[in-house]
């Protein structure tokens, strides 16, 4: 079983991680605006980084993220940072920057574990059980929208295969959508009773324009009958017409 001491080095030869340790802001600020490595790292593989939030130094954490530390480099123990921290800010600083909660070094040890074996204070325990618990929902709800989404592709493609295999169908369906959307926005915008006026007078034009059309026939059909009697074209007996209330008799 493997135990994190993080005051177990309280001194480096380099002058970054020794800044780091030391606290000293104003130096670690000259130091990287000097050119040096943000990611840089001492005989046990951690950064500065891992130094500073092990000391509860969010201040140079801040720093450090700015010039371009690697949030999530890991130590020979593949530890991150948070695994070595124990300070509220701090770990709110990590977290909100993009590192995992549930992540485990090398020997399946989360930040939470390592937080109770070292007996940090209650109030960061429980902050880190509860983004433990945020992390769990998180993936559950991740996993239900993924499902989700999935089952809409499959619908659509299968939407998408009949489409493929029944063009006819679909052509039609989009012309009936077609007309029924128009048919709805022309209803609103000149108001129901109107429209049911106009089918009204539309209907009566037809009547009429029936009743016309076939007096028109009706008057050609006798003027054939009298021809056919001017050239004897036939030899009828009779012929009934029927023009409305009368009716005419013509014989060949």
């Amino acid at each position: 079983m493997s135990y994190v001491f993080v005051n177990d080095s309280s001194q480096t030869n380099v002058p970054l991680l020794q800044a780091c340790i030391d606290g000293d802001f104003n130096y670690s600020k000259r130091l990287l605006e000097s050119g040096f490595d943000p990611n840089i790292r001492d005989s046990r593989g951690r950064t500065g980084l891992h130094l500073a939030a092990a000391r509860g130094n969010v201040d140079i954490c801040q720093l450090l993220h700015k010039f371009g530390a690697d949030l999530l480099a890991t130590d020979y123990q593949g530890n991150t940072a948070l695994h070595l921290c124990g300070h509220v800010d701090t770990i709110q600083f990590l977290v909100s920057n993009g590192l995992k909660i549930d992540i485990c070094n090398h020997q399946g040890a989360t930040p939470l574990v390592l937080a109770k074996r070292r007996g940090v204070n209650k109030d960061v325990i429980r902050l880190l059980e509860s983004l433990e618990e945020q992390e769990v929902k998180g993936f559950n709800r991740g996993t239900h929208s993924k499902l989700e989404t999935m089952q809409t592709a499959e619908s659509e493609s299968a939407m998408e295969s009949h489409s493929l295999l029944n063009p006819n169908l679909q052509q039609g369906e989009g012309v009936l959508s077609s007309f029924r959307t128009t048919w709805q926005e022309f209803v609103e915008d000149l108001g129901f009773w109107r429209v049911l006026l106009l089918i009204f007078v539309i209907a009566l034009l037809s009547l009429g324009i029936a009743y016309y059309v076939s007096q028109i026939w009706t008057d050609l059909f006798i003027k054939l009958i009298v021809i056919a009697e001017d050239v004897d074209f036939c030899n009828l007996v009779s012929i009934c017409v029927s023009t409305g209330d009368s009716k005419l008799i013509f014989s060949c």
